[in-house]
């Protein structure tokens, strides 16, 4: 048996701009040496699409890796595990569009739940590393929107919501099948992915996990140790850092009083939130609420 202790995983929670269904990263902030290591997998709550502007290195995707270079780009679903690792004393620069794909969809499907469905689907299915010279109408689509976000011009918040449409559009093109396009495996996230999609949509429920295990047709033993080993952490441990997440987020954007919020985010007893969120953040609610750097 191994001794080889789970790799580190974190989860990383982005808030859409108001009115905005996606957000760009780019800067200094994004050019620098990025050597993690496959043991250090990050997964995030929306699709987020990266593009190589400099530098070599590995995407790590579960156990595997692939090499990256400047002009690739990725396109990673929702709740994938993956790491963007630099080559040896390499800095390499990214820059990366997070794109909310159920709201925007659902406005270009105006409203058919058939056809959007059908597309988030479609864009979802799986995770990807390409070269822009292999798929010139995405790359170009992902750097003319980092441009338009970049140089906010006159309108620039509207055309770059329909470029990044259009963009979604070709992606989920690709996705119907290239045999260009290397395919990454997902066998790590797809037994707990539903699982995870489950909690986002109902933390605020008392959840319990035979319930989660039941939503994934497996027993509760099976299911927590699948969740453990994909997730590097037990359901329920990864259920209270959601209802974290979102106490957090109404901490910031509201004058609620902290015992309403903790219901809210479904604990069932103050004294659990407040210990939980000592745990996960450092400090208290209060403490949280008054830091300007939270």
């Amino acid at each position: 048996m191994s001794n080889k202790p789970n790799p580190k995983i974190e989860f990383r929670y982005y808030k859409m701009p108001e009115n905005t269904p996606f957000l760009a990263l780019f800067g200094d902030n994004w050019t620098q040496n990025y050597a993690k290591g496959i043991d250090c997998l990050h997964f995030h709550n929306y699709l987020e699409i990266g593009y190589c502007c400099s530098g070599t290195g590995t995407l790590a995707l579960g156990k595997d890796e692939y090499h990256y270079e400047k002009g690739m780009f990725t396109v990673i679903p929702q709740n994938c595990l993956h790491a963007t690792n630099s080559d040896p004393d390499t800095a390499c620069s990214w820059e990366y569009l997070i794109v909310d794909t159920d709201e925007l969809l659902r406005q270009v499907c105006q409203g058919s739940i058939r056809r959007s469905g059908q597309l988030i689907g479609r864009v979802n299915s799986r995770a990807f590393l390409n070269e822009e010279a292999n798929c010139p109408k995405i790359g170009q689509s992902i750097r003319n929107i980092l441009d338009l976000m970049r140089q906010k011009k006159e309108f620039y918040l509207e055309e770059a919501t329909a470029e990044t449409a259009v963009l979604l559009l070709n992606i989920a093109r690709e996705n119907r099948g290239n045999p260009n396009v290397e395919k990454m495996p997902q066998k790590e996230t797809v037994p707990i992915a539903q699982s995870l999609d489950y909690i986002s949509m109902h933390y605020m429920e008392p959840l319990k996990i035979e319930d989660l295990a039941s939503n994934c047709h497996l027993s509760e033993s099976h299911f927590r140790k699948i969740f453990s080993a994909c997730m590097g952490m037990g359901p329920m441990e990864y259920l209270n850092m959601v209802r974290i997440r979102a106490a957090c987020d109404q901490l910031k954007r509201t004058d609620d009083f902290v015992t309403d919020i903790a219901n809210k985010c479904g604990f069932a007893t103050f004294s659990t939130f407040i210990r939980n969120f000592k745990k996960i953040t450092g400090v208290s609610p209060n403490e949280w609420r008054k830091r300007p750097d939270h």
